[in-house]
């Protein structure tokens, strides 16, 4: 009874406490978004569908911004890493630019010349491990999704951002990219190790009016050259998104472009997401004027394919503002807000943020791994596996310790070590001075000069020397004598540029509100406030004038002279040279007299000189010219004058020209290649190590034959090793070795869809050493890198190198069929060390299609010419078509037209006054067909069909159609 008693008083006790205590047995389950064991899209849906309207479109910005409601935290689209962590913007400090403290590895034209994709996979493996530790270190600040590599061709070697590239080779460029990828991506099946983005969707290759200028690219270019730099990393999945670029492409606005959404994610085997750059989506608006609103603007980059839009700042508003406006016109729908969001989300998916503690082993990866130990090791063997010996007359190089104990250091890169706008802070730094003393020890000595001059600036009005402050401050006019108050070092970069160190304090001076300040480690910043002129008067004086890159901005103003007030403070406030102080420049140390005492009792003297890569050529400055800076070339000269035993180290970005007028016997070439240049040049210089890189792009003999940079069509310029029929100063793919190398026996034959060629390949020395074999093909006069591979051999060794290369590969792009073709016929197969030092060609006949008659009795695209003058390409539409942009005197050709007796010109046109197109044949003067007048059609955009009589003409002949005034041509047809 009492038992019974008990059992009914329990029974509703422990229901009443099961239903006020919660138990992890009827925890509410993860909503299916966070269920990793879900297909991604079910995933990607269901967080979709828990997100409101204004959540959706604040994804689109790069900012995401948290959703704490699903415990959604903040994520950020693009950090810079593109030869290392460099910097990222702090979300929680209004996108303040934070420099990354990892290591710096060389830049990404110093990469490339290592020619060792699984060694720059490696690289990129040691990147996305540190960016994973940033992240664990602030996730907010530190995202995952990277902005590199980039994959613009140097096309052209005065791009101020060369030093960004790989190569003006679209497959090594594409193959690089590829391993560099997959290295920041990791090896696991499901997770990223972070998710790299590919730069700059396309055809981008000038600073100059970056933002407003169209790159006319004609189709043949455009898909056999330019896409394929992208083409080859996204097909192999080793990209997890696309950056386009500033420029317009055929008169439309990159970030517009129908191929976001088409051509870029067809070639993926897996979703990418397409970032904008920075500032881009307002371009649309501001500087292009493409669109009239925001609104406009934004609703047709998210159509086109855009995803998230870099702008303003951390200020997400503008663009969220604009986009819901945009919806409330109809310009958008919420499925393209959507389909937007799902490539972001599927990221981030991809990246394991969202999965449970434990799924994601990159979670795991720690701060630890910032510039540890391995990794430094592996930036040594990169900057030495990345340097190019360009020439070694005498066996100048190697150096021998025992026999060259006592060195000469001497030149303005000599003692330190530059970062560029895209590297890390490093922090150590190993200069070419403390690598050789380190390699000689206690056994050698090394002297050592920057061989720039010391210089004490006198106002001539009153005697006054300009004199800087011991710790940073004002410069003023103040000093009655030349002491070290008054000192300062100059180094002048070339075209006119200085900066000056104040002997003071080793810091430079920078412009800073109209004043001099001594204040910075090294030239740096946006605008680079430290560059100043000198510039020499008529009788004898100086003034000084301010060369920021700001300086030539309209908002700017026009005083850029020096001025030394009353109370000795300087300002920059005369807008001429006639209304500056005068100053006298007084040399207290000649920098060349110093590097010569240095050199001239040394056993050898190496003289260190280059670029600085904030001034010299960097994003928004290209370079004005290619020479080598006038007083490194004085330089070199005196110094080698001095010390017949004299080799150059030139530290830079790009390629130089001058070096076929001076006669040093050794050059060795390096990148500005991080904290561990210093060691990397002594392992080179004695020997230690073989230098195996090899350049990899043209360098030409001058700037006498370099068209305009803004010309875009290489088959037309001959720029690139493809195209030059030129002898370059040094060729693709050169470079020298300690050793010699002989290839013999150069075999091909074809099976299974492939040509196979082989070589064999002999160390002819007595050392071990490095080369690059490089596999060419040549079909229609065009030569093409088809495929490379470095050997490592001992003394005496030969090894047999085989290539399969797939006949696929050999398609190339059509335009009477508009698409890409393996054109019937003999192509032939070169082996050799460069693009210019190559076998004897090796025929080989692949089988494919032949070519037939064009036939334009249907409506033909007007772009898809065989040769033109005069002509540009621009758009046919702001949504998609390209049409040629005719003007008086140009034409456009299309070859061998199959003509059975056509009787009317039909064709669909734009123009904005009248003019006429007139039907030729054989040459731009030949027979008339036929001529058709075109009127004003009121717009650009407002095409109209206009048609003419023709002439009966049967037989295969070239059609020209020329232009006497400006017509945008779309499509036309003979029938």
């Amino acid at each position: 009874m009492r038992l019974s008693l008990f059992r009914r008083a329990l029974v509703p006790a422990v229901a009443a406490t099961l239903l006020l205590a919660p138990s992890p047995a009827l925890a509410a389950p993860p909503p299916p978004f966070r269920d990793p064991s879900l297909p991604l899209a079910a995933r990607i849906d269901d967080l979709l569908s828990r997100l409101t309207a204004d959540e959706k479109v604040s994804l689109l910005h790069q900012y995401q911004p948290a959703i704490p409601r699903l415990g959604i935290g903040v994520f950020k689209t693009g950090t810079e890493a593109l030869h290392g962590v460099a910097w990222s913007t702090d979300y929680d400090n209004k996108g303040a630019v934070v420099k990354a403290d990892g290591t710096v590895f060389p830049q990404a034209i110093g990469l490339a010349t290592t020619w060792d994709p699984a060694l720059v996979k490696q690289v990129g493996a040691a990147v996305g491990q540190e960016a994973r530790g940033f992240n664990a270190r602030n996730p907010t600040l530190w995202g995952l999704n990277l902005w590199a590599p980039v994959v613009n061709l140097l096309r052209d070697p005065r791009w101020g951002r060369n030093e960004e590239g790989y190569s003006e080779d679209p497959y090594l460029t594409g193959e690089l990219a590829v391993a560099y990828g997959r290295g920041m991506q990791g090896d696991d099946p499901r997770y990223l190790q972070a998710a790299p983005t590919l730069k700059h969707f396309l055809a981008y290759n000038n600073e100059v009016n970056r933002d407003t200028t169209s790159s006319s690219v004609p189709p043949k270019i455009l898909h056999d050259y330019d896409e394929q730099a992208f083409k080859i990393p996204l097909q192999a999945g080793a990209a997890n998104a696309v950056m386009p670029s500033y420029n317009l492409v055929n008169g439309r606005p990159s970030h517009v472009s129908p191929d976001l959404d088409d051509a870029l994610r067809k070639w993926a085997p897996q979703d990418i997401a397409v970032v904008s750059d920075a500032g881009a989506p307002s371009n649309l608006v501001n500087s292009e004027k493409y669109y009239p609103t925001k609104a406009e603007g934004n609703a047709a980059a998210i159509k086109a394919g855009l995803d998230s839009f870099t702008d303003n700042d951390t200020d997400g508003s503008i663009t969220t503002n604009a986009v819901k406006e945009a919806l409330s016109k109809g310009l958008l729908t919420m499925a393209d807000v959507e389909n937007a969001d799902r490539h972001l989300l599927s990221l981030r998916f991809r990246l394991g943020e969202f999965d449970p503690p434990g799924r994601n082993p990159y979670a795991k990866i720690t701060p630890a791994v910032i510039n540890s130990p391995a990794h430094q090791a592996l930036a040594r063997k990169t900057a030495v596996e990345q340097m190019v010996l360009l020439r070694n007359n005498g066996n100048a190089l190697p150096l021998d310790a025992a026999r060259n104990k006592k060195i000469a250091v001497v030149g303005p890169l000599s003692n330190t070590l530059y970062e560029d706008w895209y590297a890390g802070a490093m922090q150590y730094k190993v200069t070419p001075v403390q690598g050789i003393k380190e390699r000689l020890g206690s056994a050698g000595t090394v002297a050592s000069s920057e061989g720039v001059d010391r210089i004490a600036l006198k106002d001539l009005s009153t005697g006054r020397y300009l004199t800087a402050p011991a710790t940073t401050g004002k410069v003023i006019a103040g000093g009655t004598a030349a002491g070290t108050a008054e000192s300062f070092d100059v180094y002048d970069w070339g075209a006119g540029k200085n900066t000056l160190r104040a002997a003071a304090n080793g810091k430079f001076l920078s412009y800073s509100g109209g004043a001099l300040v001594n204040d910075v480690d090294q030239p740096a910043g946006w605008f680079v406030q430290q560059q100043l002129k000198l510039d020499a008067q008529p009788d004898g004086s100086y003034v000084l004038e301010y060369a920021g890159n700001e300086a030539n901005e309209p908002w700017f103003g026009p005083n850029k002279f020096a001025v030394v007030g009353a109370d000795g403070t300087l300002t920059f406030s005369a807008p001429d040279a006639a209304h500056a102080t005068k100053f006298g420049r007084d040399v207290l140390t000649s920098g060349v007299g110093s590097a010569v005492a240095a050199a001239k009792d040394a056993d050898t003297a190496v003289v260190v000189v280059g670029s600085m890569p904030f001034i010299n050529g960097r994003e928004a400055n290209d370079r004005t010219s290619t020479e080598l800076a006038p007083a490194q070339r004085a330089l070199i000269e005196a110094v080698q004058k001095a010390n017949p035993h004299t080799v150059v180290v030139v530290e830079n970005s790009y390629p130089t020209t001058g070096w076929d007028t001076l006669s040093v016997p050794g050059i060795l070439w390096t990148s500005h290649a991080g904290q561990e240049t210093g060691h990397a040049v002594a392992d080179v210089l004695f020997g230690d190590k073989d230098p195996g890189g090899r350049l990899t792009q043209t360098w030409y003999a001058s700037d006498a034959g370099l068209p305009s940079i803004l010309d875009y069509d290489i088959s037309k310029t001959g720029l690139t090793y493809q195209y030059y029929r030129g002898k370059p100063l040094f060729p693709f793919g050169y470079g020298l070795s300690y050793t010699g190398f002989r290839y013999d026996n150069v075999r091909t034959s074809q099976a299974g869809g492939k040509v196979r060629v082989s070589v064999d390949v002999t160390n002819t020395g007595a050392r071990a050493g490095s080369d690059v074999v490089q596999l060419y093909s040549k079909n229609s006069g065009v030569q093409k890198l088809r495929d490379f591979s470095k050997v490592t051999l001992a003394p005496k060794q030969t090894r047999t190198v085989r290539f399969e290369v797939p006949v696929a590969d050999l398609a190339s792009w059509d335009v009477s069929r508009e698409r890409s073709v393996v054109a019937a016929g003999v192509y032939e197969f070169s082996v050799g060390r460069n693009a210019t030092e190559l076998s004897a060609p090796q025929r080989v006949y692949v089988p494919g299609e032949r070519a037939l008659p064009r036939d334009l009795t249907r409506p033909t695209q007007a772009q898809n010419f065989d040769d033109y003058s005069g002509a540009t390409l621009t758009d046919t539409s702001k949504v998609s078509g390209t049409s040629v942009a005719g003007v008086a005197g140009s034409w456009v050709a299309y070859r061998n037209v199959a003509l059975t007796g056509p009787a009317r010109f039909s064709a669909s046109v734009s123009a904005t006054a009248s003019a006429q197109i007139t039907v030729r044949l054989d040459s731009p003067t030949g027979r008339v067909l036929g001529t058709v007048p075109v009127a004003s059609t009121g717009d650009r955009y407002a095409y109209t069909t206009v048609t003419a009589a023709l002439a009966k003409v049967t037989g295969r002949h070239d059609v020209y159609l020329t232009f006497d005034g400006p017509v945008n041509l779309a499509t036309f047809s003979l029938r």
